[in-house]
Protein backbone atom coordinates (compact mmCIF):
# COMPACT_ATOMS: atom_id res chain seq x y z
CA UNK A 1 0.00 0.00 0.00
CA UNK A 2 1.26 3.25 -0.66
CA UNK A 3 1.56 5.41 2.21
CA UNK A 4 2.49 9.43 1.69
CA UNK A 5 4.65 9.66 4.49
CA UNK A 6 7.33 7.35 4.04
CA UNK A 7 9.55 9.79 2.13
CA UNK A 8 9.35 12.54 4.39
CA UNK A 9 12.43 11.35 6.60
CA UNK A 10 14.59 10.70 3.79
CA UNK A 11 14.08 14.71 2.59
CA UNK A 12 14.19 15.84 6.35
CA UNK A 13 17.97 14.33 6.60
CA UNK A 14 18.83 14.97 3.19
CA UNK A 15 18.00 18.50 4.31
CA UNK A 16 19.92 18.47 7.70
CA UNK A 17 22.70 17.18 5.62
CA UNK A 18 22.91 19.92 3.20
CA UNK A 19 22.93 22.40 6.39
CA UNK A 20 25.93 20.59 7.75
CA UNK A 21 27.92 21.49 4.22
CA UNK A 22 26.47 24.77 3.85
CA UNK A 23 27.75 26.00 7.52
CA UNK A 24 31.01 24.41 6.94
CA UNK A 25 31.35 25.58 4.01
CA UNK A 26 30.85 29.28 6.02
CA UNK A 27 33.19 28.35 8.66
CA UNK A 28 35.52 27.46 5.99
CA UNK A 29 35.29 31.09 3.92
CA UNK A 30 35.11 32.98 7.56
CA UNK A 31 38.24 31.33 8.25
CA UNK A 32 40.28 32.11 5.13
CA UNK A 33 39.36 35.77 5.38
CA UNK A 34 40.25 36.27 9.09
CA UNK A 35 43.79 34.34 7.77
CA UNK A 36 43.90 36.54 4.66
CA UNK A 37 43.22 39.50 7.44
CA UNK A 38 46.48 38.36 9.78
CA UNK A 39 48.88 37.86 7.06
CA UNK A 40 48.33 39.88 4.16
CA UNK A 41 46.32 43.25 5.72
CA UNK A 42 46.74 43.11 9.37
CA UNK A 43 47.96 47.06 9.50
CA UNK A 44 51.71 47.11 10.80
CA UNK A 45 53.95 49.72 12.32
CA UNK A 46 56.55 51.33 10.32
CA UNK A 47 60.10 50.41 10.69
CA UNK A 48 62.60 53.13 11.33
CA UNK A 49 66.46 52.75 11.40
CA UNK A 50 68.68 55.37 12.52
CA UNK A 51 71.11 55.66 9.67
CA UNK A 52 73.26 58.98 11.13
CA UNK A 53 73.51 61.42 13.87
CA UNK A 54 75.85 63.61 13.64
CA UNK A 55 76.92 67.45 15.06
CA UNK A 56 77.90 69.58 12.06
CA UNK A 57 78.71 72.62 14.41
CA UNK A 58 79.20 72.04 18.12
CA UNK A 59 80.65 74.61 20.67
CA UNK A 60 81.18 75.13 24.11
CA UNK A 61 81.67 79.18 26.02
CA UNK A 62 81.32 80.10 29.13
CA UNK A 63 80.13 77.50 30.65
CA UNK A 64 77.45 76.15 27.84
CA UNK A 65 77.52 74.15 24.68
CA UNK A 66 75.78 75.50 21.14
CA UNK A 67 75.88 73.22 18.58
CA UNK A 68 73.58 71.96 15.64
CA UNK A 69 71.72 68.47 15.71
CA UNK A 70 71.02 66.30 12.65
CA UNK A 71 69.80 63.09 11.90
CA UNK A 72 69.44 60.99 9.24
CA UNK A 73 66.83 58.13 9.03
CA UNK A 74 64.99 55.44 6.90
CA UNK A 75 61.24 54.62 7.35
CA UNK A 76 59.98 51.25 5.52
CA UNK A 77 56.02 51.32 5.38
CA UNK A 78 55.51 47.22 5.69
CA UNK A 79 51.77 47.61 4.56
CA UNK A 80 50.58 46.93 1.29
CA UNK A 81 48.02 50.31 1.17
CA UNK A 82 50.18 53.67 2.08
CA UNK A 83 51.12 54.87 5.55
CA UNK A 84 50.12 58.58 6.49
CA UNK A 85 51.87 60.04 9.18
CA UNK A 86 51.19 63.22 11.05
CA UNK A 87 52.01 64.62 14.31
CA UNK A 88 55.50 63.52 14.31
CA UNK A 89 58.61 64.23 16.46
CA UNK A 90 62.03 64.15 17.12
CA UNK A 91 62.76 65.06 20.51
CA UNK A 92 66.89 65.27 22.44
CA UNK A 93 67.26 65.23 25.50
CA UNK A 94 70.12 65.44 27.90
CA UNK A 95 69.87 63.39 31.46
CA UNK A 96 66.69 63.36 31.30
CA UNK A 97 65.99 66.86 30.27
CA UNK A 98 64.36 67.86 26.82
CA UNK A 99 67.04 69.95 25.27
CA UNK A 100 65.63 70.43 21.76
CA UNK A 101 62.14 69.22 19.43
CA UNK A 102 61.53 69.50 15.76
CA UNK A 103 58.13 68.12 14.40
CA UNK A 104 58.30 66.20 11.19
CA UNK A 105 55.62 67.61 8.41
CA UNK A 106 53.24 65.07 7.54
CA UNK A 107 53.35 62.85 4.55
CA UNK A 108 52.69 59.28 2.86
CA UNK A 109 54.54 56.34 2.16
CA UNK A 110 53.44 53.96 -0.21
CA UNK A 111 53.15 50.34 0.74
CA UNK A 112 56.55 48.19 0.63
CA UNK A 113 58.37 51.20 0.02
CA UNK A 114 61.19 52.81 2.28
CA UNK A 115 61.57 56.94 2.44
CA UNK A 116 64.40 58.45 3.80
CA UNK A 117 63.89 61.56 6.55
CA UNK A 118 66.29 64.21 7.65
CA UNK A 119 65.78 66.66 10.54
CA UNK A 120 67.42 69.19 11.99
CA UNK A 121 67.61 71.78 14.11
CA UNK A 122 69.70 74.15 16.74
CA UNK A 123 70.50 74.32 20.35
CA UNK A 124 71.77 77.40 22.07
CA UNK A 125 73.03 78.23 25.56
CA UNK A 126 72.53 75.08 26.99
CA UNK A 127 74.33 74.64 30.28
CA UNK A 128 76.97 71.87 30.84
CA UNK A 129 76.96 69.98 33.80
CA UNK A 130 79.32 70.79 36.85
CA UNK A 131 82.10 68.27 35.64
CA UNK A 132 82.34 69.52 32.11
CA UNK A 133 82.30 73.00 33.39
CA UNK A 134 85.30 72.15 35.71
CA UNK A 135 86.69 70.66 32.77
CA UNK A 136 86.39 73.91 30.45
CA UNK A 137 87.65 76.12 33.28
CA UNK A 138 90.33 74.11 33.48
CA UNK A 139 91.00 74.19 29.92
CA UNK A 140 90.49 70.69 28.65
CA UNK A 141 88.17 71.48 26.38
CA UNK A 142 88.63 74.18 23.82
CA UNK A 143 86.26 77.01 24.28
CA UNK A 144 86.27 78.08 20.57
CA UNK A 145 83.42 76.41 17.99
CA UNK A 146 84.86 73.37 15.84
CA UNK A 147 83.39 71.47 13.64
CA UNK A 148 83.05 67.38 13.26
CA UNK A 149 85.79 66.30 12.06
CA UNK A 150 88.42 66.82 14.89
CA UNK A 151 90.37 64.23 16.85
CA UNK A 152 91.70 63.90 20.31
CA UNK A 153 90.80 62.26 23.89
CA UNK A 154 88.82 64.03 26.70
CA UNK A 155 85.50 64.43 28.25
CA UNK A 156 82.21 62.93 26.83
CA UNK A 157 78.49 63.64 27.10
CA UNK A 158 75.40 61.56 26.34
CA UNK A 159 72.14 62.36 25.04
CA UNK A 160 68.66 60.86 23.89
CA UNK A 161 67.15 61.10 20.71
CA UNK A 162 63.14 59.59 19.97
CA UNK A 163 61.89 59.69 17.44
CA UNK A 164 58.19 59.32 16.84
CA UNK A 165 55.80 58.43 14.14
CA UNK A 166 51.86 58.24 14.29
CA UNK A 167 49.59 57.78 11.28
CA UNK A 168 47.23 55.73 9.55
CA UNK A 169 46.62 52.91 7.49
CA UNK A 170 44.42 52.49 4.75
CA UNK A 171 43.24 48.83 4.69
CA UNK A 172 41.68 47.10 1.33
CA UNK A 173 41.20 51.06 0.08
CA UNK A 174 38.41 51.64 2.48
CA UNK A 175 38.97 51.21 5.95
CA UNK A 176 42.07 53.28 7.90
CA UNK A 177 43.84 52.05 10.93
CA UNK A 178 45.94 54.35 13.31
CA UNK A 179 49.56 53.14 14.28
CA UNK A 180 52.60 54.24 15.34
CA UNK A 181 56.18 54.07 15.89
CA UNK A 182 59.09 55.14 17.64
CA UNK A 183 62.62 54.68 18.23
CA UNK A 184 65.24 55.93 20.79
CA UNK A 185 68.74 56.34 20.78
CA UNK A 186 71.63 57.21 23.07
CA UNK A 187 74.35 59.22 21.50
CA UNK A 188 77.69 59.70 22.80
CA UNK A 189 79.83 62.50 22.12
CA UNK A 190 83.21 63.78 22.42
CA UNK A 191 82.82 66.77 24.23
CA UNK A 192 86.30 68.57 22.89
CA UNK A 193 85.18 68.32 19.26
CA UNK A 194 81.39 67.36 19.03
CA UNK A 195 82.02 64.14 17.17
CA UNK A 196 79.69 61.39 17.53
CA UNK A 197 81.44 57.96 19.20
CA UNK A 198 78.74 55.80 19.23
CA UNK A 199 75.12 55.56 19.02
CA UNK A 200 72.86 52.77 20.73
CA UNK A 201 69.40 52.32 19.54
Amino acid sequence: MYDPYRSKPSRGRTNFASCICATVFLIFIIAAIVVAYFFLFKPKSPKIAVEAVRFPTFSITNGTVNFTFFQYVSVTNPNRDEFTHYDSSLQLSYSGEPVGLVFIPAGKIDGGRTQHMSAKFDVQSYPLPAKLKADASAGVIPTAAVANGGGGGGPTMEVETRMKLVGRVRVLKVFTHKVDSGVKCGVIIQVSSGNVLGVRC
